[in-house]
């Protein structure tokens, strides 16, 4: 159950997941591969998505699962120290360091993989329903973009489904910030000039 948190677990919840959310997997692992600066292709993010246009696909696959892995292993320590509330402060605080890295001038990925990782921790039956709803949309559109932000909106009506009223305000926050880091992409999808995943864009967009 849900209960109050001390001041301190809270901000030791805070700054521990925001460390293990602003590491930036993708960018070491497109590094690693020989892939260079994944910044400076595609979207010019760190993410899996951008990682894949690389063309190294081990390094997409390693940053999709550390990136994943980051947001979960946050909320289990929280949630071991210091309790269910301050497991979803990490949550929050993970996916932010994700978004926002101190280190990248604040400029992370857009949080897919890493939301998913918190969702699995939060509540795994919600999670794979999620992974699957963003499967079937890509597989029909070939979108990465499209499929996160369907998936972000269905991850707090999964919650619901399931009974876990307490999970549906954090996913709901989660679909929030998703959707906002995709605005940009929100916007090329209602011009019909979103890219199709495993094209290789060599500017950022």
């Amino acid at each position: 159950m849900i209960g109050q948190v001390s001041l301190l677990s809270g901000l030791e919840a805070l700054i521990l997941g925001y460390l293990l959310g602003s590491i930036p997997f993708g960018l070491l692992f497109a590094y690693a591969s020989g892939g260079g600066d994944v910044r400076k292709i595609g979207s010019g993010g760190i993410g899996a998505t951008n990682v894949l246009r690389t063309g190294k696909y081990w390094a997409a696959a390693a940053t999709l699962i550390f990136d994943a892995a980051k947001g979960a292993v946050a909320i289990l320590i929280a949630r071991h120290f210091w309790g269910e509330s301050a497991g979803l402060v990490a949550a929050l605080a993970a996916l932010l360091g994700h978004l926002f890295p101190a280190w990248l001038g604040f400029k992370g990925g857009k949080g897919v993989a890493t939301a998913f990782g918190v969702l699995l921790a939060l509540y795994w039956p919600a999670a794979l329903l999620a992974a699957a709803t963003w499967l079937i949309v890509a597989i029909i559109t070939r979108i990465s973009s499209l499929s996160a932000l369907v998936t972000a909106v269905a991850a707090p009506a999964y919650m619901a489904l399931f009974h876990q009223p307490e999970y549906v305000v954090v996913a709901t926050v989660i679909a929030i910030l998703v959707i906002f880091m995709h605005r940009a992409n929100i916007r090329r999808l209602l011009n019909g000039e979103e890219p199709r995943i495993g094209s290789k864009n060599k500017k950022p967009q």
